[in-house]
C-alpha cells in the first residue's frame, strides 16, 4: 500500500466538540504544537460560526468542517457558497447523487468528504433501517458511487478501509472516525460501535483519524496525541 505523504501532525483530525470559541481556542492553544488539523462540528459551528473557523486557520491550521450537509441540492449549493475563501480544506457531505454532484459543481477548492455511514452504527442499526445487506457492502457502495461522482473522499470507519483503499486506489482520501487510544481510556456513554487503534486504522488504509474524547477527557492530552502519533507511524511504516 502507498502512503499519501501528509506530515504527522496532520495524521490527528483533534474534534473541536465544545460548545464556544473560547473553549476552542484554549485547545487549539494546548495542542497546536502537536496538532495542525481540527474539525468543526454542528456544536462549534453553532456556538462561534465562522470566528471560530477564522481563528483556527489564522494560526496556520487545516479545518474540516463537518456539518454533514444533506438538503436539497439548490440549498447544498448555496450553503457551500458560503464556505467560499474561508481557508477550509475538508467539508463533509451526507445524501444521495443529487446532494454530492451539488457540492462537487461548488467546491470551491474545499476537499468534498462523503459519508458512508455514521460509526455510531451497528449492523443491527442497519437492519432496523430496512438495509439487507452488510456495513461493509454499503459504505463500498457509497463510496464507489462518491469518487465517481468526483467527490474526494469519504468517511468511513477503519474497518471499511481495508476494502476501500484495495478496491478505490490510492487517490481516494479515507478519514477515519471511531478512534481509540491503544491503551483503553475509558469513555462514560460511549456511542461509538465501528472503532479501532489508529495504527490499526492506518494500516487498514486511512489517511486521516478524527479523534475527540480520548484526547479532550485525559488526564494529559498531549501524552495521549503523542502516543497516537507514534501509534501512526507505527502503521505507517508496517510492512514497508
Amino acid at each position: 500500500m502507498k502512503h499519501k505523504n501528509i506530515p504527522l501532525k496532520e495524521r490527528i483530525i483533534f474534534a473541536l466538540d465544545v460548545d464556544s470559541k473560547e473553549k476552542a481556542e484554549k485547545w487549539v492553544d494546548c495542542l497546536g504544537d502537536h496538532i495542525k488539523f481540527y474539525k468543526v462540528g454542528l456544536q462549534l459551528f453553532l456556538a462561534g460560526w465562522f470566528p471560530a473557523i477564522k481563528m483556527i486557520t489564522e494560526r496556520g491550521h487545516k479545518v474540516m468542517v463537518d456539518l454533514k450537509f444533506f438538503d436539497v441540492p439548490e440549498t447544498v449549493k448555496l450553503a457551500f457558497r458560503q464556505l467560499r475563501h474561508k481557508n477550509i480544506t475538508f467539508a463533509t457531505v451526507h445524501g444521495n447523487d443529487p446532494i454530492l454532484r451539488a457540492a462537487v459543481e461548488e467546491r470551491n477548492g474545499i476537499k468534498i468528504l462523503a459519508v458512508t455511514v455514521l460509526t455510531s452504527f451497528g449492523e443491527e442499526d442497519m437492519k432496523e433501517m430496512g438495509f439487507a445487506g452488510t456495513i461493509e457492502d454499503l459504505v463500498f457502495i457509497r463510496a464507489k458511487r462518491a469518487l465517481e461522482l468526483g467527490c474526494n473522499g469519504v468517511v468511513s470507519s477503519g474497518l471499511e478501509a481495508s476494502r476501500l483503499r484495495g478496491d478505490l486506489g490510492d487517490n481516494l482520501l479515507i478519514v477515519t472516525p471511531g478512534i481509540r487510544p491503544g491503551k483503553n481510556i475509558e469513555i462514560e456513554e460511549d456511542d461509538q460501535v465501528r472503532i479501532m487503534t489508529a495504527q490499526k486504522a492506518i494500516i487498514n488504509g486511512a489517511d486521516y483519524v478524527v479523534v475527540g474524547r480520548p484526547i479532550s477527557r485525559a488526564k494529559d492530552p498531549v501524552a495521549v496525541v503523542k502516543s497516537m502519533q507514534n501509534e501512526i507511524q507505527k502503521g505507517l511504516t508496517a510492512g514497508n
